[in-house]
């Protein structure tokens, strides 16, 4: 009995393991930052249309850029972290990248999206160490379809809508009030962007950041422990979803990265977006604003622990409040 038990565990387990794919990024990088005692994790949402995501949209013979871009920076202690949103329509200076076809693009200055078109991941993660001059440790990147089966594996994550949501391009229909969105839903949510308020990305990416702030209490309120079958079709569904570089791409070292941020508690997870300014040129883009901009990168390169955010209410440093730039 134990004997079979014990094969039945290994085989769980190498199930879960076999699911996570891989792809790494640091060996296409150079002029790299130097590592710092914190750790900084390259969070990617891929818009690619590309299989079961054609639902969402033409697949343009499999290209994506990147929908949702933050870089979690933890200091060292793990006692505090910040989240740093990136906006798709952020005019910066793409490095030279190995595009996905193989050759070489050379540097150019263009929208911050541009970057997984050309070269996927790793051209991601040399613009935003570029930008910021912080190291990026590890990336995470999740697609549509991935994204819908966590949520649904956790049966749900419970929100507050202010307002009605009717967003057919989103495929969103909300009443008002709370409600435990499913996949599809939160799919949606973190998609809408035309239909509400100005229109704007930056006002999306604050609603993202919103559900992110509900999808971490759902987990960290949650005791899978309890409920093995739900623990699994969690496990499942995450290690389903995610593409890993291979410093954690095997089910031991997810499990200790996740057990290290579930520890942090929610109030010291500080959620920003980089500072913006409208760009000049073309007031459908965004540019970054200054120094605002290096005060908060800088907090990104030395590893210093992230500060406890603000009362509601009050902006969070390096936070911004434009509402009507890059739509």
């Amino acid at each position: 009995m134990l004997l079979a038990a014990g094969g039945f565990g290994w085989w769980l387990y190498d199930r879960l393991n076999g699911n996570i794919r891989t792809q790494d990024f640091a060996d296409q990088l150079t002029d790299r930052p130097p590592p710092t005692g914190g750790m900084n994790v390259l969070l990617v949402g891929s818009d690619s249309r590309a299989g079961d995501n054609a639902e969402y949209g033409r697949d343009e013979g499999g290209t994506q850029r990147s929908d949702t871009t933050i870089l979690l920076h933890v200091p060292e202690g793990r006692k505090t972290a910040i989240a740093v949103s990136f906006p798709r329509d952020l005019m910066v200076n793409v490095p030279a990248c190995r595009t996905t076809a193989g050759g070489t693009q050379r540097a150019y200055f263009g929208q911050f999206n541009s970057a997984m078109e050309v070269g996927g991941v790793p051209c991601v993660a040399a613009t935003v160490e570029r930008l910021t001059g912080a190291r990026i440790d590890h990336q995470i990147t999740v697609d549509f379809t991935g994204f819908k089966k966590v949520v649904d594996a956790l049966g749900g994550v419970p929100m507050h809508i202010d307002q009605p949501i009717d967003d057919s391009a989103a495929h969103l229909q909300l009443p008002a009030g709370d409600v435990n969105l499913d996949g599809e839903q939160a799919l949606g949510f973190v998609r809408v962007r035309k239909s509400m308020g100005d229109g704007s990305d930056i006002q999306r990416i604050a609603r993202q950041q919103e559900f992110l702030k509900a999808l971490i209490k759902k987990v960290q309120d949650e005791n899978l422990l309890t409920n093995p079958a739900r623990a699994y079709n969690v496990m499942d569904a995450a290690t389903k979803a995610i593409t890993t570089d291979s410093g954690i791409n095997s089910l031991v070292s997810l499990y200790d990265f996740a057990n290290g941020l579930r520890g942090i508690p929610l109030d010291r997870i500080e959620f920003t977006t980089t500072p913006l300014i409208d760009y000049a040129p073309d007031p459908n883009r965004v540019a970054l604003k200054q120094p605002e901009g290096a005060q908060l990168f800088t907090r990104l390169r030395d590893g210093a622990p992230a500060p406890v955010p603000p009362a509601p209410g009050t902006a969070a440093p390096g936070s911004t409040n434009q509402g009507t730039a890059g739509r």
